[in-house]
């Protein structure tokens, strides 16, 4: 498997700098150089090689986390916690945040949504900010 890897990576690459090679120069416009074929080429092997990258990484993942009972305890309670997290900024957010200027440019539901990823971004900062804080705390006034 290792062999068949190293080989696919080999060949991969050579095609690669064969599409370097034939890209377009440096003068042509961007909107044309933008619909070349060996640039497109290009983006496919980019996003083949990223989709295989995620997909191993997630199945590695999962196989470990089924194969460690604790872990997947862990995380469960991790998902959980990140769940309220999500759930308590949606209920915070409330949609009418912005000026008027800007519900021309989106929904109520949208803004919602902003203010929910700001929310949830905001208290996940303050507990990141604790857990680093209480421990130092703790040591300076347990000695």
């Amino acid at each position: 498997m290792h062999k068949i890897v190293k080989i696919a990576l080999i060949v991969v690459g050579l095609i690669s700098a064969v599409l370097w090679y034939l890209l377009p120069d440096s003068d042509m416009p961007a909107a044309e150089a933008a619909q070349s074929g060996p640039m497109n080429f290009m983006f496919v092997i980019t996003y083949v090689l990223l989709g295989i990258a995620v997909v191993t990484a997630l199945l590695f993942t999962i196989k470990n986390l089924f194969s460690n009972p604790q872990g997947l305890k862990k995380t469960l309670f991790v998902l959980v916690g990140l769940a309220v997290v999500v759930g308590i900024s949606y209920v915070l957010s409330s949609g009418t945040d912005v000026g008027e200027s800007y519900k021309e440019m989106a929904s109520e539901g949208t803004i919602k949504n902003i203010g929910m990823g700001l929310n949830v971004f905001f208290i996940l900062t303050a507990a990141a900010v604790l857990l680093m804080v209480v421990p130092g705390v703790k040591k300076l006034f347990g000695k």
